[in-house]
């Protein structure tokens, strides 16, 4: 079980120090959202704490964004943290204390600011195995 889990992180982490290296494109694994949008992974972020201390930072690109896709978005972010990301924090450490989710309609690098780009983000803090939203 260890060792599974032990793979699995060091897995994750190969795929995000691959696809940290790539422009627009992403070779991250992709998800499936109930908007009907196909993200792709592009980077996991895990050495920038957030407000509430340590966090695993979720970014994807979510092709064609618009900024009147915020309210599906939203609803979007919570089926990814619960399905997607809180299954990938088992194992981190130090342990996340919040999960944030990213959606860009392009790939940009962290931290970097693209007035251009379309971004949303949320905040999720990790309660009995739950992701539960958070005013970011």
């Amino acid at each position: 079980m260890q060792y599974t889990r032990t793979l699995s992180v060091l897995l994750l982490a190969a795929l995000v120090a691959v696809s940290g290296c790539q422009d627009d494109t992403t070779a991250g694994p992709t998800v499936e959202v109930p908007s009907g949008r196909t993200l792709s992974l592009i980077d996991v972020i895990t050495n920038a704490p957030g407000p509430e201390g340590a966090a695993a930072r979720f970014r994807f690109l979510a092709a064609g964004l618009t900024s009147e896709d915020a309210e599906a978005s939203s609803a979007d972010m919570q089926v990814v943290c619960d399905s997607f990301a809180l299954e990938r924090t088992d194992g981190m450490v130090p342990e996340p204390q919040q999960i944030i989710i990213s959606f860009a309609s392009a790939a940009v690098p962290f931290g970097e600011a693209a007035p251009d780009v379309v971004q949303f983000f949320e905040s999720f803090r990790i309660e009995n195995g739950a992701c539960v939203w958070e005013v970011f």
